[in-house]
């Protein structure tokens, strides 16, 4: 296992190189002079050149790469263009919004995931099973936007549901807080995607194991049902769930953009899409590296997983 862990860090050294410098690169494509934009429109020209010149932007592009890559490496992210503040400020004070966000979302995609999933395996090809899988469809087919803005219309805004239950669902217009109310119709925006992904994984990762002999065998020596669905075939039938799951939290870790923007939530996808737009360099190459490690760590997570939901698996 240590071997394994140590081998798949490695991997991760080219990875994390290419992602920097494909930011990197397509940055420096985007039209747009960040100095220009400091010191604003209507700055003279000998401004801009001072600023460029204190920020490192008249360096050849592979010394500007050089210099970002060697800092990260001491956990330097450098200096925000449009705040002067350090990236790793800037970005901790957004994380742990996008990490509390991402992991309800999770939590709540794999309740009603397994679930849905498991009563659709057992009784599949049943009323049952259809419904379940046409509510999942419908439930990968909605735009997050678009069921985002209902939840607002229905929950904050419109009278559609009773008067006694608002104050526990409404909104603020304040955005993201300390009151849980709050999270709870991003979560149920980021959550039905997963839930319905995770259920249709769920259903066909069990139907295939229930084929199986040994599930045969358990039924024919009398053990109960129960027993032979959660404890046979369901940890059998994991290992495909855990994979998608781990996508799931990885790509929710990345900060979702619309979500975020709609209910009004300073996380990471925001903070991305705030520095791109205001050509601030440090920040973009900043959260992307962070994004990138995260995601490979939740990988390696899901892959170590493996080893104890199935002992045959080696990953040596």
């Amino acid at each position: 296992m240590t071997k394994f862990i140590i081998r798949r860090l490695l991997q991760t050294i080219p990875v994390l190189l290419g992602v920097t410098i494909l930011v990197f690169s397509l940055m420096h494509l985007i039209p747009g002079d960040p100095a220009q934009i400091i010191a604003g429109e209507a700055a003279p020209e000998r401004q801009v050149e001072q600023i460029r010149e204190r920020l490192g932007l008249n360096d050849p592009l592979y010394v500007q790469y050089g210099t970002f890559l060697g800092n990260a490496v001491t956990g330097d992210l450098g200096t925000s263009v449009r705040s002067s503040r350090p990236v790793s400020d800037e970005i901790s004070a957004r994380f742990w919004v996008t990490v509390e966000l991402a992991v309800y979302s999770t939590i709540l995609s794999v309740f009603l995931g397994l679930i849905a999933g498991i009563v659709s395996a057992v009784r599949h090809y049943t009323v049952t099973d259809v419904v379940i899988m046409i509510v999942a469809l419908f439930g990968l087919s909605m735009p997050n936007f678009w069921l985002g803005l209902m939840l607002i219309q229905w929950f904050a805004i419109g009278n559609w549901i009773p008067e006694s239950l608002q104050p526990f669902l409404q909104m603020r217009a304040s955005g993201w807080g300390d009151d849980w109310r709050q999270v709870i119709l991003p979560v149920i925006t980021l959550g039905t995607a997963g839930a319905a992904i995770i259920a249709r994984m769920t259903r066909s990762s069990m139907l295939e194991v229930i084929s199986q002999d040994y599930i045969r065998t358990a039924r024919a020596k009398g053990v109960k049902e129960r027993v032979v669905i959660y404890q046979h075939a369901l940890k059998n039938a994991m290992i495909p769930v855990v994979t998608v799951v781990g996508l799931e939290f990885g790509a929710l870790l990345g900060g979702t953009v619309l979500t975020e923007t709609i209910f009004a939530i300073n996380g990471m996808g925001r903070l991305t899409i705030d520095a791109i737009r205001q050509r601030d360099f440090p920040v973009v190459q900043g959260t992307v590296l962070v994004i990138s490690v995260l995601f490979v760590l939740v990988n390696l997570l899901v892959d170590i997983s493996y080893r104890f939901l199935n002992k045959r698996i080696d990953l040596n």
